[in-house]
């Protein structure tokens, strides 16, 4: 389910946005940890222009792939080691962890 995420440094364009967004983080929740989500960006070329100027979204959100970010050594192991062994995920306690 997670292994196809796109990598760190992915530049994409969500549905219905003007803005591109470059990819900073994967699987996680937003402040109030009440949802989690694919992905975490900041507008491209700008990037972290103030405090709240992430943005969280799924893979679903996404209408174009413009960039995929670099895809070394330490991708592919994450991809195999980590993301390809993930199930269905669930927020306990302020941390998301794997529903059993």
């Amino acid at each position: 389910m997670y292994q196809d995420l796109l990598s760190i440094g992915s530049v994409v364009q969500l549905k219905g946005a003007d803005a591109k967004l470059m990819i900073t983080g994967r699987i996680l929740s937003d402040e109030k940890m009440e949802k989690i989500y694919d992905y975490c960006g900041v507008i491209y070329p700008m990037g972290i222009t103030s405090e709240n100027t992430q943005y969280f979204f799924n893979r679903d959100d996404i209408e174009t792939v413009y960039h995929v970010g670099y895809i070394g050594e330490e991708e592919l192991a994450f991809k195999k080691e980590v993301l390809s062994k993930l199930g269905e995920l669930e927020i306990v306690d302020g941390r998301i962890e794997e529903k059993d």
